[in-house]
């Protein structure tokens, strides 16, 4: 049966279509004449309603698979999508991304969208094609592999996250069992995943040298269409993060293990209350925690909160944890539909609201930038997704106590607001080894070497992670890196992290004085989409794009400053 046309096509209509079924629908756009602005507008709303359309069955293809990695035919669904037809729609995309440029027309905030297709003309080469698939095909086994992960403990089958309670307990000696296991479950597939590793780097290597780069980090620069800013920025980044960020966590770190009474503060201390409090539990079933989540959003904008509400009636959130579920959470965007799909393994635990609130933030982006009429002109660069959701960490914070309809009692919200101000810093020292140990990794010469990878990372985290006592721990410490999904599959994604954090700190210090005007300000960065550029993005939401060790600075006074407002609330130190 032949699909309908594009305007009525929908993702349902090619769940199951191949790639020679969808390749027509492509070459009509590539052979319709576009003389004429009537007929231009129409081929280009027809090429992002095509575009809407297959990239929403793709990414529902995605949450199957990711929601049950233990399902083959979800599985066979994912690597249909992400192994046959993406790589053979990213060529398509060329074609018709020639035409448009060749035409000399656009569409009204449509400059950086012709920005990024020029540099996809530019870095595309055909033989790297059949590479493309052959990524997806080992990152999909990364992620088999990492979902199917459990242990047992008493004698019960559990998930990593399931863990994650007992790295909060009070009892020391269950901390530390917790924190082995863990380790230890990733360090018997370390062979494993060594070898998917290698797998990824060499065809990366290829597809780099195919499109006429040195190396992976300026393929992926300019794959990432990362127009305003440079590697050598991102070693500033690192530098600043250990001048001005590393001190401040070391003085977190070490007034921790004076709380916590203990000589070294070991890798299973930074998790629990250093008053030996039980673990704060926000909420208990997966149900309260949307209804408190859908409160909060209510607070910090009434839209907000009506979108969460439409993702609840449209079944649009995942967030229980359960064995078979891929690692990690994230957003997913629907784009034919506009709506945005959640992705979480909620446990109970702190971080659980903290992941809510961040994914959110990346939802009520693709809730405000689908407003702009075509696909391309709706997702920006990922600095300004994770502008989106870190803000929304930040935003959310005076909402959470339970007098405000949030989840905690005073004084577990002041244990809850230093856990997140702590975290903050800490998310920048990780953000810069993740980016720094990546810049090795594709630079050095040395990355195809699984054992100089392990020791690239152990001084890596040396370097930016200094207040914790990792003695006798280096096979431990090394799992961290394979557990980190993006050095897997998305190479050179976690910057972002870090540049977004220094413009969410702006957007929160912003906040302080203005509540309403900062969210208003982070809306209007959020409608604009990919339509303007990023320092304009993050401009319109009050917050500069910098790299400037001296802001950093500042934001971190800011950070310690509230730290110790929340600490003389949250609790009496220890005698």
């Amino acid at each position: 049966m032949p699909l309908p046309p594009i305007p009525d096509l929908s993702p349902g209509d090619i769940r199951e279509a191949s790639w020679n079924e969808l390749r027509p629908l492509f070459q009509e756009l590539v052979d319709r004449p576009i003389d004429g602005d009537a007929r231009f507008a129409a081929w280009l709303a027809d090429w992002s309603r095509l575009d809407e359309t297959v990239t929403e069955a793709a990414a529902l293809a995605t949450i199957g698979y990711t929601c049950d990695t233990t399902d083959p035919a979800k599985e066979a669904a994912h690597l249909r999508f992400s192994g046959e037809i993406l790589p053979q729609l990213e060529e398509m995309e060329v074609h018709l991304a020639r035409r448009l440029v060749a035409s000399g027309r656009g569409q009204p905030g449509m400059e950086v969208s012709l920005r990024q297709f020029r540099t996809a003309i530019e870095i595309f080469r055909e033989e790297n094609v059949p590479l493309l698939t052959e990524i997806e095909n080992h990152a999909t086994r990364y992620q088999k592999v990492t979902g199917s992960l459990t242990v047992l403990w008493d004698g019960e089958e559990r998930t990593l996250p399931e863990l994650q309670p007992y790295l909060q307990d009070p009892d020391r000696a269950v901390r530390e069992r917790a924190f082995r296991l863990g380790c230890e479950v990733y360090a018997s597939v370390r062979d494993e995943l060594a070898g998917v590793f290698d797998q990824l780097f060499a065809l990366r290597v290829q597809v780099a040298r195919n499109a006429g780069f040195a190396d992976v980090e300026a393929y992926s620069f300019r794959s990432n269409c990362r127009f305003d800013y440079t590697p050598d920025d991102c070693r500033r980044f690192h530098e600043a993060v250990e001048t001005v960020v590393v001190p401040a966590v070391d003085r977190l770190m070490a007034r921790r293990c004076e709380r916590l009474g203990v000589a070294s503060l070991r890798p299973w201390d930074v998790g629990p209350d250093p008053e030996g409090r039980p673990p704060l539990r926000p909420f208990g079933a997966v149900d309260e925690l949307i209804r408190t989540g859908h409160t909060v959003f209510q607070r910090v904008a009434p839209d907000f909160g009506a979108q969460f509400q439409t993702m609840m009636g449209e079944s649009l959130l995942d967030l229980d944890a359960r064995k078979g579920k891929a690692p990690g959470g994230y957003c997913e965007t629907l784009h034919r539909r506009g709506r945005p799909f959640i992705f979480m393994n909620a446990v109970g635990v702190v971080d659980d609201v903290s992941t809510l609130l961040h994914e959110c933030g990346h939802a009520f982006h693709a809730f405000e930038a689908h407003a702009q009429p075509l696909i391309w002109q709706r997702h920006p660069g990922l600095e300004a997704c994770e502008l989106a959701s870190m803000s929304m960490e930040l935003l959310a914070a005076p909402y959470l106590g339970k007098a405000d309809g949030g989840f905690f009692e005073p004084e577990d919200l002041a244990r809850a607001r230093v856990d997140h101000l702590e975290d903050v810093l800490i998310t920048l020292c990780h953000a810069a080894s993740v980016d720094a140990f990546q810049s090795w990794i594709y630079t050095s010469g040395a990355g195809a070497d699984a054992a100089a990878r392990d020791q690239a990372w152990l001084r890596v985290r040396a370097r930016f992670e200094r207040g914790i006592d990792w003695s006798g721990l280096d096979r431990e410490r090394v799992t961290r890196w394979y557990r980190q999904l993006h050095i897997f599959l998305y190479p050179f994604y976690y910057i972002e992290y870090g540049i977004a954090q220094i413009g969410a700190l702006q957007v929160w210090r912003n906040s302080l004085g203005n509540q309403p005007e900062a969210v208003a300000r982070y809306r209007a960065a959020l409608a604009l989409g990919n339509t303007r550029s990023l320092p304009e993005i993050f401009r319109t939401a009050g917050v500069e794009f910098t790299f400037d060790p001296a802001v950093i600075g500042e934001l971190v006074d800011l950070v310690e400053r509230e730290l110790e407002r929340w600490l003389a609330r949250s609790g009496p130190a220890r005698a």
